[in-house]
């Protein structure tokens, strides 16, 4: 089994050959029902073909066309955060005249689920399932999205945004079915859908799909390790036609004796040595996924004592919404320590909302604030202004953080440069100790290449990596399973998969 956690296993044979039963969907309510759009027939003879409408070949705004025997479905409608206005969308004119019978989302990060309103109103009636918790999860996500676009068409007149408003949210809601992890369905006729859990943030699902006598996986983003919030994925083993596989860790070698015990271990002994400076400490962190991960791993340092056990953990941002939801599922979802609720049992400190003005800063403490890269107008970004200038504090990052990001400049400035966090505002210099942690949420690219030769598929489909990842892999595949077809899929062109 690759990494720590309970990795992949085969799923139980419920009936249909190497996959579960199809079951209905849980709850009777009109928005489980089975969508009332169905194409007429399944034809066996038709190929599978797949078409990127990601802009380019990166982590972006991740959406897939893929048509298959039984229909046409969109796996995925993303956002790229690191594009403005129509370039952080995916490219639906790609689908041409192909119309989309059925959408499928693998999780809630907004390069997976940020323009789901966009692809409804290109594929109207087109039903969106995704599991319950990732429902939630996206549901507050896009509303907080909204915030965001209309704040910066306010300030840079970008006029595209926002994309959508709040109350075309609420109604794309009411539109979604909801499914969970080891459920099926059937989304059209002659095309069974299952989901697994994928480890990688709560709700995540990897996707299986069968139809017209070809099969194909997709991994969305994956973590085979247990985290110190969610257990590894549960993935299946079983033979598939297609393979559609994240890339994201390719170009990234990891240390050989890496243990995530020992980052831990590394990181409450950042925590340790600022507190005897008589510092605090800084962790940007993504709102959903980190967030939760963090307070967990926080919490358990404590009870090993491995930190104070009364140093006040403070939360701010997003976050507190989301592992709000999260907790409400928590005998739901695959995570350690299900009968914790995060902010009732670990003590953390929320900001009440009748506060105004800035976060204040107090010796001895751990503030927890998105966002994860110190994007402008964000929490963690104003507090940083105010933080890294003293020499007893320490800024910890735990989640990638991107060249070019206000993150990714204060990482390449030298102690004692000026950095610049928010373009509205003077540089700060950087006296505060900085420090960088791999605590991923995704696999490592040994073990996603492992998974593959298990699988052994007649075609790997390489998606959401850059190049250097994407050509490791590309490699690697070649080297370890020369039989099978890699496909690194050319943003815009309709690709074959499978023969009829």
């Amino acid at each position: 089994m690759p990494g720590g956690g309970s990795g992949p296993r085969p799923a139980a044979n419920c009936g249909t050959p190497g996959w579960h039963h199809i079951r209905t969907l849980r709850n009777g309510s009109a928005r489980h029902a089975t969508p009332e759009r169905r194409t007429p027939f399944s034809d066996k003879n038709k190929p599978m073909h797949l078409t990127n409408l990601t802009l380019a070949n990166e982590i972006g705004a991740n959406s897939y066309l893929l048509e298959t025997a039984g229909g046409n479905l969109l796996i995925d409608s993303g956002m790229n955060p690191k594009a403005e206005g129509g370039d952080a969308l995916p490219d639906f004119r790609a689908a041409g005249d192909r119309d989309v019978q059925s959408i499928l989302v693998s999780h809630a990060h907004l390069d997976h689920s940020g323009s789901i309103p966009v692809a409804m109103r290109h594929f109207p009636g087109a039903p969106v399932f995704m599991t319950e918790l990732t429902a939630r999860l996206v549901d507050a996500m896009l509303h907080n999205s909204v915030n965001v676009m209309t704040s910066q068409r306010d300030e840079k007149g970008i006029q595209d945004y926002p994309f959508f408003s709040h109350g075309e949210v609420d109604d794309a809601v009411d539109k979604w079915i909801e499914t969970r992890v080891g459920r099926a369905s059937e989304v059209l006729p002659g095309v069974h859908v299952e989901w697994f859990d994928a480890g990688h943030i709560p709700g995540s699902a990897g996707i299986g799909l069968r139809s017209g006598g070809k099969s194909l996986f997709y991994t969305g983003d994956v973590q085979f390790e247990d985290q110190c919030f969610c257990r590894g994925a549960d993935f299946p083993e079983r033979p598939v036609d297609v393979l559609l596989m994240e890339t994201t860790r390719g170009a990234t070698d990891r240390a050989t004796h890496f243990t995530r015990s020992a980052e831990i271990e590394r990181f409450a002994a950042v925590v340790r040595e600022t507190f005897a400076a008589g510092g605090s400490v800084l962790v940007p962190v993504f709102a959903l996924g980190k967030t939760q991960e963090l307070l967990l791993m926080l919490h358990e340092a404590k009870e090993s004592g491995l930190i104070p056990a009364d140093a006040p953990v403070h939360l701010g941002g997003l976050g507190t919404k989301l592992t709000q939801i999260i907790d409400r599922f928590r005998g739901d979802i695959r995570r350690r320590r299900p009968e914790l609720d995060l902010l009732r049992d670990t003590g953390v400190k929320l900001r009440s909302r009748k506060k105004r003005g800035p976060l204040q800063i107090e010796p001895g403490g751990i503030y927890a604030l998105s966002s994860g890269m110190l994007m402008e107008n964000t929490t963690s970004n104003e507090f940083a202004s105010r933080f890294i200038d003293k020499t007893a504090n320490s800024i910890c990052f735990v989640g990638y953080s991107d060249p070019e990001s206000p993150a990714g400049a204060l990482l390449a400035t030298e102690p004692g440069g000026d950095v610049v966090l928010d373009h509205r505002r003077p540089p700060v210099p950087l006296n505060c100790r900085v420090e960088k942690f791999d605590f991923s949420g995704h696999a490592t690219r040994e073990q996603l290449l492992e998974y593959a030769c298990r699988l052994r598929p007649a075609t790997v489909v390489l998606v959401h990596g850059d190049g250097d990842a994407l050509d490791w892999f590309q490699a690697g595949l070649a080297r370890d399973l020369p039989e099978t077809q890699v496909v690194i899929p050319p943003p815009g062109e309709r690709v074959e998969l499978v023969r009829a």
